[in-house]
């Protein structure tokens, strides 16, 4: 820790990291100090110069008195204050949050700040002026929701301005409670260090930062740009700014990009410290003369996603692998025969799904050579043709290895990158008609498909908050070389060849092609759709199972 003076003002600043890198400064917002950042800092100060401070009214720093001390401008020396002492000679990074980010804008919007500050990050805290010109925009029905959600988001501005209720809650109720409601509100588990000790008086001095800047901000926004490269991030759970307020930024720098984070106003710092700290990195990178990740290339409206899908060397993974790769998307394909993979196009990958070390290592290199996918299609499956007591426990295991526990791996360890992430994605289940259409004559394949169908409905239901979809895909009869390598259960080899022959014919016969499916998976994605029975077999199938179960039952002993 060293003191810097601003003002006449001590500001107790913190740093880590090797002093010859690039220094990254991180600016706390209200009411924290700068032990907020500790999982960011922690990320960040293997390769960098990591600078933190307390802000004026917080932690160690000193409380200058009366509301006008508090005013932005104020604010904006301090942080110039802090930049000329522990980087003289060269641009900063800054990274800010909640009001750290109110007072670094009206720094970044200086006229030559560029010279200074080398890129900004900004998260859960717009520029009060561009929120005033944001509020003036010409209404529409979807502004008028825009302004009047972001107001509800802002009810407790108005509750601070409040003569000594604020200050009276905060002492008595509010700082005892604060790790409660984080936990309560935004799932961060309690941790040493946090809230800080000085707490209740942080809170209360920092009240001045509302009442000594809003009303004028508001009433007399001033035109503020830059030519700072800026980076918003947006979580998108975020209780008091909402993403509406990142429109239109490009009136004010032309050099944007906009990002989105599934987690909270203060679970983005206490939870996901590791995925902002990555955006961070890679904007630093790319200033630096890096090329542009593929996050900052979408946050810029250019989306190229990255897609993995199982089983591709042939039918629907084949024509799912080539339907995204026309969209765009970066293709990751993966199969038995790895020849047929590099038929199909795309990176090509041996794999077997059934094997858990196989496809952690497959994710591995993934994410080495092309970074966390955006979508994964589970698309490897075999079939298998037999009555519950003729099926062996071989035959079990082979089907359920590969149609259930292919796909509980690829959910697994691509979910849990994608959740890691926070950015969001998309999971794929193939699954089948056979999931809900029960027949005794496929005891195994229907039983391995229908569990991928509740899989896919409890999966969703984890990971929707991070932002990641989960679709199920029910085909029906499509023409693919599943018929060429079903087994079936008491028969010899030759019977099983004249089986497989017959089933082939009624397929090629039923003539609907794997394409019809691939494109139903592209939609799937594209709109979030969680079921999605594609032939009319499949369609008419769901809507017996819904009205009448006892039919299907019926027919199931027939089938």
């Amino acid at each position: 820790m060293r003191t810097v003076i601003s003002g006449g003002v001590r500001l107790a600043v913190f740093e880590e990291g090797p002093r010859d890198a690039p220094t990254v400064v991180l600016v706390h917002g209200y009411p924290d100090t700068h032990a907020v950042w500790d999982d960011v800092a922690a990320a960040l100060a293997s390769r960098f110069h990591v600078v933190r401070y307390d802000v004026r009214g917080a932690g160690r720093s000193d409380v200058p008195r009366g509301t006008a001390a508090y005013r932005l401008e104020h604010l904006k020396n301090d942080l110039f204050a802090v930049l000329d002492a522990v980087s003289p000679d060269a641009p900063v990074h800054l990274v800010a949050h909640d009001w750290g980010s109110l007072q670094s804008w009206e720094a970044v919007t200086e006229p030559g700040a560029h010279t200074r500050i080398a890129s900004y990050t900004s998260i859960s805290g717009p520029c009060l002026d561009h929120v005033a010109h944001w509020m003036r925009r010409p209404l529409t029905p979807r502004r008028l929701k825009q302004v009047v959600t972001q107001q509800l988001h802002s009810w407790y501005i108005l509750a601070f301005h409040v003569p000594v209720l604020p200050e009276l809650l905060w002492r008595t109720v509010v700082a005892k409670r604060w790790p409660h409601l984080l936990r309560r509100v935004e799932n961060v588990p309690p941790r040493p260090g946090h809230p800080a000790p000085t707490l209740p008086s942080d809170a209360v001095h920092g009240l001045a930062l509302y009442r000594a800047n809003f009303r004028e901000r508001m009433s007399r926004p001033r035109r503020r740009t830059t030519q700072v490269p800026v980076q918003v991030v947006m979580p998108v759970h975020d209780h008091y700014v909402s993403p509406a307020l990142a429109e239109g930024l490009e009136r004010w720098t032309d050099k944007l990009w906009r990002r989105r984070l599934y987690a909270g106003h203060w679970s983005a710092l206490l939870r996901d410290g590791a995925q902002v700290a990555r955006m961070v990195t890679e904007l630093v990178d790319h200033v630096g003369g890096a090329p542009e990740s593929r996050g900052l290339a979408k946050a810029r409206g250019v989306d190229r996603p990255l897609v993995v899908v199982t089983g591709a060397g042939s039918g629907i993974g084949r024509a799912t692998a080539r339907a995204f790769a026309a969209t765009g998307a970066e293709v990751v394909v993966c199969d038995l025969d790895e020849e047929k993979a590099r038929e199909t196009g795309g990176h090509a990958y041996r794999v077997d799904v059934s094997d858990e070390a196989a496809m952690r290592k497959f994710a591995e290199d993934v994410v080495a050579r092309h970074g966390v996918p955006d979508v994964v299609v589970n698309n490897a499956g075999i079939g298998h043709s037999g009555t519950f007591l003729a099926t062996t426990t071989e035959e079990w295991r082979r089907v359920l290895d590969v149609n259930l526990w292919g796909v509980i791996h690829g959910c697994r360890i691509f979910g849990e990158l994608m959740a890691e992430r926070g950015e969001g994605g998309h999971i794929v289940n193939v699954a089948s008609a056979a999931g809900y259409l029960p027949s005794k004559s496929l005891a195994a394949y229907s039983t391995s498909k229908a569990a991928v169908l509740m899989l896919s409905d409890v999966l969703r239901a984890e990971v929707g908050a991070r932002g990641i979809g989960v679709s199920a895909i029910c085909p029906g009869f499509v023409t693919t070389n599943i018929t060429r390598t079903t087994t079936f259960s008491g028969l010899t080899a030759e019977e099983q060849e004249r089986k497989r022959a017959d089933a082939t014919r009624a397929y090629r016969r039923r003539n609907f092609a794997p394409e019809k499916v691939a494109a139903e998976i592209v939609r799937a994605v594209a709109t979030g759709k969680p079921k999605v029975p594609v032939t009319p077999e499949a369609k008419a199938g769901l809507v017996l199972a819904r009205l009448s179960p006892a039919a299907l039952r019926a027919a199931g002993r027939l089938m």
